[in-house]
């Protein structure tokens, strides 16, 4: 029964002259409501307040807009209804029209109600979900990043790579490869399009470090770690790459990725305020009296502050029974892909109530529909899944409908209904006065909580200005950082970045990388400490086994082999180590530790 316009699981008893008219054409309609229909001693209406009038000057563009179309002239009059007499507002039914979709032309309004009463199956079709979640690498032509690409594809997952040289990428990764082409230090170069779709990111982009003296054809130097003492920066700055490009990078992914807090949809939150355009959709649609309406109650919040409020008087007069709130199309659908479902804060009052999420921008179509209830009295977090949301078109299921599409969000609707589907009835429904306030609605990501951005940094980020150091024990980065640009510096204001950033993430930071193979021991640690050695093919493995670790989520470590540096490793490829279980070292890691715990404390505490 309940739905956005002309919805019946049985259809209502309208009033009769209206039902009658809409059988004719259009012009006939017209003629027949104004000759026959509307009768002067049918003046007053059985709602004290206008619906939906903002303003004094609601009424006059109304009656500008349909001052050809006579029965609209006498918008206030009340039409008699058959079911207990009940006065139906045809005012207030034209007015809901108008809020919704605009001033229509008479004609085509009456081929819209025709249309929409013959044809019980929504006009549009839904487009499919792309459930696959795509892995962004960046810096896929580097020693770590290209064995990433590698593991994902083995492992059959969708993988993006973001590079700046095309034809290398395509030598090195193969021609299917899916690749963007972009430079993370300038903003110009990463449209949207490239990150749509991605839900997780691996960052292996790093300044490139090399010797004053040039490498050997087979970078030799490089891909034993920097063994030398003249290092120099090749081509961009510490600070444009690690600390600017880490910017870009953040800002281009944020929204596909997600953040921890979720994002705000509607309401007040401290300080954060969106509004949405919130129209009362009512069962006057169908014939009805309910009555409904929202508005801001600018102290009635949880804390003394902002509320939305959905309230007003529901009857099941004329075969009605519901109210509800919509708002208006967004002007650009809301991509929440990223996140699980929706999360409303509202106080209760025991009553059963339905959000709707339509992903389509017709008037009359499916309404991905989740029924919820609340405790009364009580403020309290309600949380919908996506998952959970049955298509219903006319209050009944749609059971060939496409899968919802979170990123593709038109429109919301706050439902209190008589109703529920498929000739369901709501069992905490009452006829009268309720009211909802709602402070806000959110999307949200479901517990447990995995790693959406997981960047390759390096050991060594907080010591350049840790007093006391011996900097004779140190990798030459640490003693060379002033000359070599400030790059450990930069690093760590990137690792920042992701920190303050809100996505979930996990920074690793290996010791000097090694082309040698994967599988030695391995030493993970906190607060920055370690010297030593890891295999390229490692530090891969750990990124990609972190996306799916909840216990590596927002955390900061150091990593490398148990192998002394000046020691080789090999391993018998006929009898290669197992694979290991990363998550034995990632459930060691601990909450807040980077190192730079160190450098907050008293000179003397060091």
């Amino acid at each position: 029964m309940d739905c956005c316009c002309f919805c019946y699981t049985n259809p209502p008893t309208f009033p009769s002259p209206t039902l009658l008219s809409f059988r004719g054409n259009a012009s006939s309609v017209g003629r027949r409501l104004c000759r026959k229909k509307i009768r002067p001693g049918q003046l007053s209406s059985n709602h004290s307040k206008p619906f939906l009038q903002h303003n004094d000057r609601f009424q006059h563009l109304v009656y500008q807009q349909y001052s050809s179309f006579q029965p609209v002239r006498t918008y206030k009059r009340t039409i008699t209804a058959q079911a207990g007499n009940q006065g139906w507002d045809l005012g207030r039914f034209f007015r809901t029209l108008y809020f919704f979709n605009g001033p229509p032309s008479p004609a085509k309004f009456i081929e819209f109600v025709v249309g929409k009463l013959s044809n019980p199956s929504p006009s549009e079709p839904v487009n499919a979900m792309d459930s696959s979640g795509i892995v962004l690498v960046a810096g896929a032509t580097g020693g770590v990043g290209r064995r990433v690409v590698n593991i994902l594809r083995n492992k059959g997952l969708p993988v993006r790579v973001l590079v700046r040289n095309k034809d290398k990428a395509r030598s090195m990764l193969g021609p299917d490869i899916d690749l963007v082409v972009g430079d993370i230090t300038k903003d110009s170069t990463l449209a949207p399009e490239y990150f749509k779709g991605v839900k997780k990111v691996i960052n292996a982009v790093s300044v490139i470090v090399g010797p004053k003296e040039g490498d050997t054809p087979d970078r030799a130097k490089y891909s034993q770690g920097i063994k030398f003492f003249e290092p120099e920066i090749k081509g961009d700055s510490p600070e444009m790459v690690e600390y600017i490009g880490m910017k870009i990078l953040i800002n281009a992914v944020k929204a596909s990725v997600g953040v921890r807090s979720g994002k705000l949809i509607y309401g007040y939150e401290g300080n954060s305020v969106k509004e949405l355009a919130w129209g009362a959709l009512d069962d006057i649609v169908m014939g009805g009296v309910s009555e409904s309406s929202f508005q801001v109650d600018p102290t009635g919040g949880e804390n003394g502050g902002p509320t939305g409020l959905f309230k007003g008087v529901v009857s099941t007069a004329n075969n009605g029974g519901f109210t509800s709130i919509r708002t208006r199309n967004f002007p650009v659908s809301e991509d929440l892909s990223a996140y699980d479902g929706l999360e409303l804060r509202l106080k209760g009052d025991g009553r059963r109530y339905k959000l709707i999420v339509r992903m389509s921008s017709d008037w009359d179509t499916i309404g991905y529909t989740l029924s919820f209830d609340t405790v009364e009295g009580q403020w309290q977090s309600v949380r919908l899944p996506f998952s959970s949301l049955r298509p219903i078109f006319r209050a009944r299921t749609v059971s060939d409908a496409p899968p919802f599409d979170p990123s593709n969000i038109i429109s919301l609707q706050l439902m209190f209904s008589k109703f529920e589907y498929d000739g369901k009835l709501n069992p905490t429904f009452v006829e009268g006065a309720f009211q909802l306030p709602v402070s806000s609605i959110r999307s949200y990501i479901k517990d447990p909580i995995t790693p959406r951005f997981v960047h390759v940094g390096s050991a060594g980020v907080t010591r350049t200005e840790r007093p006391g150091l011996d900097l004779s024990k140190q990798p030459p980065a640490v003693r060379l950082n002033k000359e070599l640009g400030f790059i450990l510096t930069f690093k760590l204001k990137g690792e920042d970045l992701i920190r303050e950033s809100g996505i979930p993430y996990t920074i690793v930071r290996p010791c000097a990388l090694t082309e040698e193979p994967a599988g030695a021991d391995l030493i993970f640690d906190q607060g920055d400490n370690i010297t030593g050695k890891i295999s390229r093919e490692e530090v891969a493995r750990i990124c990609v086994a972190a996306l799916e670790s909840p216990y590596a989520c927002d955390k900061t470590f150091e990593v490398k082999s148990v192998v002394p540096f000046s020691d080789p490793f090999t391993v018998d490829p006929e009898n290669p180590p197992p694979e290991k279980d990363y998550d034995v070292y990632f459930k060691t890691l601990k909450d807040g530790i980077t190192g730079k715990e160190v450098l907050e404390r008293s000179p003397a505490a060091v």
